[in-house]
């Protein structure tokens, strides 16, 4: 009987990555073939073992795989069970052709936090309407990636921080609030290293610059809300992708829905604050409260 896998591929809407790829296979072997880009590769369950280079390889959980493009490579499942994996396709604007001659020494990496930063950015590109925070970790697994095949053990030296590039970046955010702008824009509109800008930008604010729009969003849609605008028109007005979208970082943010907003939500306040009316009580000394008289009508 035909295997029938279970796949799911898309192209993202952020420059870098040409296509997103999940999938489970389990008795399905690739045959030796290649790429025009790089594959990065996380295995969620199960193992694959393939051959690159005429040498044999092993992908399984927790290791991260980086795939060099024009490398003919294969692939065939460790287990009856077969394997779950996750890659994401990234062209030469992130990781140049230099870089290829130590990833096809060095394509298994093992590295927590690179792991953590690629399952996170796998997140955010299943989910509609936060490129500016996809594109920010992008950079981030770049260059931590550029680490690895640099042979570097630890982070490049630190570039000396210029607080006037996070205040130019703040403007351009603040200028393009509810249009925005992707960082691979940023930098070239301010000539900086997109990585640098996103770390210049938090060491200054204490904040990344997708939060820091996010956080703006939200507020710019309270006050929508509290003048009566739906949640829906308000989500679209200042730049989400839609109302979940603007319900999600929301309630992330202050910890209660949009809901709580607007006419209705403070007629309701009111109304608890108001004690409804209720029948004849007793007064003091067990006297019996007549109701207030009716108002009597002007003759």
């Amino acid at each position: 009987m035909p295997e029938r896998p279970d796949v799911h591929v898309w192209s993202p809407s952020i420059g870098g990555i040409t296509e997103v790829l999940h999938a489970r296979f389990t008795r399905h072997a690739y045959p030796m073939h290649l790429h025009d880009t790089w594959a990065l590769l996380v295995v969620d369950d199960g193992a694959v073992r393939y051959d690159l280079d005429g040498r044999e390889h092993d992908a399984f959980r927790q290791v991260v795989t980086l795939l060099p493009p024009h490398v003919p490579h294969n692939g065939a499942p460790v287990t009856p069970e077969g394997f779950r994996k996750r890659v994401l396709y990234l062209d030469s604007s992130y990781l140049d052709d230099r870089l290829v001659g130590p990833a096809v020494s060095r394509p298994r990496l093992v590295d927590p936090v690179l792991w953590r930063r690629i399952d996170l950015l796998h997140d955010l590109l299943a989910e509609p309407g936060d490129d500016l925070a996809a594109e920010t970790h992008l950079a981030l697994v770049a260059e931590r990636l550029r680490m690895h095949l640099e042979r570097r053990t630890s982070p490049a030296p630190a570039t000396p921080h210029d607080p006037r590039v996070a205040r130019r970046l703040r403007t351009l955010l603040d200028e393009r609030v509810v249009e925005g702008v992707s960082l691979h824009e940023a930098s070239r509109a301010l000539h900086v290293n997109a990585t640098y800008l996103v770390r210049a930008f938090s060491r200054e604010y204490g904040i990344g610059p997708h939060q820091y729009v996010i956080s703006r969003r939200v507020d710019l849609a309270r006050g929508l809300l509290r003048d009566g605008l739906p949640a829906g028109q308000a989500a679209a007005a200042v730049g989400f992708y839609d109302q979940s979208h603007l319900n999600r970082h929301f309630k992330r943010i202050l910890g209660f829905n949009p809901g709580r907003y607007g006419p209705v939500a403070r007629t309701s306040t009111r109304a608890r604050r108001a004690p409804a009316p209720g029948p004849p009580g007793r007064g003091r000394g067990g006297r019996t409260v007549p109701p207030p008289p009716a108002a009597r009508r002007p003759p």
